[in-house]
């Protein structure tokens, strides 16, 4: 699974799970689609899993400890969410860069 996207693995591994839910398959193509299924499964954990560890390097303090921030996606979509939480934009002097 060389070059492979997130995305393109996601639309095949649906294609995979349809293809297994209809049925009319033989033993032996049932296997092959699920064998299939499980590689692209692996994938897209481990794909998932690298971003999860990207996310944490991004949110450590500067201690190198993890902060917890509560995501709250209406704060992402209204203006000046920043502003709400008492903090503006340029005062975010916690990013490891």
């Amino acid at each position: 699974m060389s070059e492979q996207s997130f995305e393109k693995a996601i639309k095949e591994l649906e294609g995979i799970v349809e293809k297994l839910e209809e049925g009319g398959l033989t033993l032996n193509e049932s296997m092959k689609l699920f064998e299939q299924g499980v590689k692209r499964a692996r994938f897209l954990r481990e794909e998932l899993e690298k971003a999860e560890k990207k996310i944490e390097i991004l949110l450590k303090d500067a201690k190198g400890d993890n902060k917890e921030e509560p995501f709250d996606p209406s704060d992402e979509e209204s203006d000046g969410a920043e502003e709400k939480k008492g903090q503006k934009p340029e005062e975010d002097n916690n990013l490891p860069f």
